[in-house]
């Protein structure tokens, strides 16, 4: 299981650095067109503050230096920024979907940090919680995001439903250790597959819109913290254990 956790460590660094780089890209000229910051628009302040801790943890992850503080203090910052930005405006509006979605990929990749750093319980309760936020939407949002699916492929609001089961599916298994791996590395692959035949098409079709961007560096992430997921999965080391120098 050390090849899977070496390429979702891959994926979720990739990931959180170039986040970083979209903080700092509108942290240093706000009218940036380019790249969308991810999820919502921050203060210069704390864009600068995301985009260090971001990189720098990306950094550490990827390198193995200080792995365990880097995932520790990524984890703090992608709870800590679904409390601040989310949870008021789901207060305000209980039914707006997407404070329910940007917020719940930030809780999974927070419990995908935590993996990381070896609070594997946690970690996967708080990865497999959002997935079922993410169920429940594909089947309260199925004929919008069958608009999503690529229209060469047959069956769009089959697939909307699909993925829905699946989701749910992969929340239970990997919140009670059951088949988790298998589940785990399933739904890797099918972020995989999304980033692939989904985001970069449309990456390459609107090439300045930044939440097309943002879409495909979550999907990356989410694809890295479930093949995570699946290394750290019956007792499997956990990634700063099993790079520590041997006595």
């Amino acid at each position: 299981m050390k090849n899977l956790s070496r390429l979702g460590r891959a994926f979720f660094a990739a990931a959180m650095a170039a986040f970083g780089l979209q903080y700092l890209i509108h942290a240093l000229a706000a009218s940036a067109p380019a790249l969308g910051p991810p999820w919502i628009p921050a203060p210069h302040f704390s864009g600068y503050v995301s985009a260090i801790i971001l990189v720098a943890a990306a950094a550490g992850i990827a390198t193995a230096t200080l792995a365990r503080c880097s995932a520790i203090s990524l984890a703090i910052l992608l709870l800590v920024r679904p409390l601040l930005a989310y949870v008021p405006r789901l207060v305000a509006n209980i039914h707006d979907p997407g404070p329910w979605t940007s917020g719940s990929e930030l809780l999974a990749l927070c419990g995908a940090a935590l993996v990381l750093a070896g609070v594997k319980k946690l970690g996967r309760i708080l990865f497999a919680a959002p997935l079922l936020v993410f169920g429940v939407q594909h089947f309260l949002y199925a004929h919008f995001i069958a608009t999503l699916v690529p229209a060469w492929i047959p069956g769009r609001l089959f697939w909307a439903y699909f993925v829905g089961v699946a989701f749910v599916a992969a929340a239970l298994s990997i919140a009670a250790q059951k088949a988790a791996r298998l589940s785990a590395i399933l739904l890797g692959l099918m972020f995989f597959l999304w980033v692939l035949i989904v985001h970069l098409p449309r990456v390459a079709a609107a090439p300045h819109n930044g939440n097309e961007w943002t879409s495909l560096f979550v999907a990356l992430a989410m694809s890295g913290g479930a093949l995570l997921i699946a290394g750290a999965a019956k007792g499997s080391s956990t990634f700063y254990k099993a790079r520590a120098p041997k006595a």
